[in-house]
């Protein structure tokens, strides 16, 4: 494959090699380059041969200086399509009219690599795998079941149970492997996730971290497979067997290894755990530990904060937007806060995710218009400013999930909206104005 040079950074190694825009390139140092992994992983070495289309340029360099080159895509070619039609996918339950990127499913192991997707391996080949293991690059799986049967009747696709074998070829050569589980009622739980979690708990140390989170459901879910969601008792059963696991890992090992989502606690109605038992926090994407990783670092924050409390006299009234799950947490934070900052005044309002259905309960999938309609008869209570996360929106943009941006939101309630990254330093500096 051949890939079109689209610019050269000026003064770049590259550039004072003599490449030029419009080149193409062929390989490096013998290497066929077919996408960015093969561009980062072979342009990293000091001496480059470069053939172009027409020519061969030598480069020297110091190891690891970027090369140069920029192309007309991120990875160099198209993104691959997710080939599955899993029983439980959220995007299959999302309405129709909404944004065209939405849609789209990746299920690509070089976005695994660089952007921490997670993928089903469907798409991966024999090659592929070599390739992953010649340049050790760690993987986030979507496992779901170990059961070659199952999974492929949870996927759609007959394919995914023979997949699993690039699963144990990528342990076996000692690739970090993050894992994931949508769980499912009546499909994945029970005994399957019992059979499942003994055989990724059998590649530790390769498998170094395995996240269970319970299946989304939205309202959207027309000729779809019928599934149950979680409810207290089948929350509390699943909780006790993740719970079972990552006690004997931690007996075993000293580290857990297997993690429940947060959301499971909210639906077992129990405590979220402390900040300690996440460790190095391997999950935290696929919603493990924010609650924990949050309070502990909103109150580091207000501790540093408290010795200037005596000269701070600023009178503060704000508000906060977010959903079922972080509500509690955020209300007992704004308590903290507002009694060591008594000019302070903060209202937290729990969002009911009426767009996709009250069972979503996650802040990031809030949408502008429930936020507006919930929040309009509080209109003249919401202070100066209402914080919201960043997750809520497009990443790069001021867009929510149902195309309205933050100036609908501000226009409609008569208030600045600050949005606030998932730390709790950043949501103390906000809540302070600073």
């Amino acid at each position: 494959m051949s890939v079109k040079i689209m610019s050269v950074i000026p003064r770049s190694p590259a550039d004072k090699a003599g490449i030029k825009p419009g080149d193409v390139l062929i390989s490096i140092n013998d290497n066929e380059i077919n996408d960015v992994l093969d561009y980062q992983f072979y342009a990293d070495e000091e001496k480059l041969e470069i053939k172009l289309l027409r020519r061969t340029v030598k480069v020297k360099k110091k190891e690891y200086d970027d090369l140069g080159l920029e192309f007309e895509t991120y990875l160099m070619d198209k993104k691959q399509h997710c080939r599955n039609n899993c029983i439980f996918c959220f995007i299959n339950q999302m309405p129709k009219g909404m944004r065209d990127t939405l849609y789209f499913k990746d299920d690509d192991s070089r976005l695994s690599f660089l952007q921490g997707n997670y993928i089903t391996m469907t798409n991966l080949s024999d090659n592929d795998v070599d390739r992953i293991i010649k340049m050790k690059l760690p993987m986030n799986i979507s496992v779901h079941t170990t059961n070659p049967e199952l999974r492929a009747q949870m996927t759609c696709n007959p394919n995914a149970g023979k997949c699993l074998q690039y699963l144990y070829r990528m342990a076996g050569a000692g690739i970090e492997l993050n894992t994931q589980i949508v769980l499912v009622p009546e499909f994945n739980d029970g005994k399957e996730l019992e059979r499942t979690l003994t055989d990724l708990c059998n590649l530790f140390p390769a498998v170094k971290s395995i996240a269970i989170v319970p299946v989304g459901l939205t309202k959207f879910r027309d000729n779809l497979p019928k599934l149950k969601g979680f409810d207290k008792k089948s929350a509390t059963e699943a909780l006790k067997t993740i719970e079972l696991f990552g006690d004997m890992m931690y007996e075993k090992y000293h580290t857990r290894v297997v993690y429940p989502s947060d959301e499971f606690f909210l639906l077992a109605e129990k405590p979220m755990p402390d900040y300690e038992y996440y460790e190095e926090f391997d999950q935290f994407e696929n919603g493990v530990g924010m609650c924990a990783s949050l309070q502990k670092e909103f109150i580091d924050a207000l501790a540093d904060k408290r010795e200037y409390n005596e000269t701070d006299s600023n009178k503060r009234r704000l508000s906060i937007a977010t959903g079922v799950l972080a509500s509690p947490l955020l209300k007992s934070l704004a308590g903290m806060m507002e009694n060591d900052f008594p000019d302070t005044k903060i209202n937290v309002y729990t969002i009911k995710n009426d767009f996709f259905g009250e069972t979503v309960t996650v802040a990031g999938l809030i949408t502008a218009g429930d936020i507006i309609n919930q929040l309009m008869p509080f209109k003249e209570e919401l202070g100066d400013r209402l914080l919201i996360t960043e997750n809520m929106l497009k990443s790069g943009c001021d867009i929510f999930l149902d195309d309205k941006t933050i100036s609908d939101v501000e226009n409609a309630l008569s208030v600045k909206v600050v949005t606030v990254p998932t730390d709790g330093y950043a949501f103390l500096d906000a809540i302070l104005g600073e």
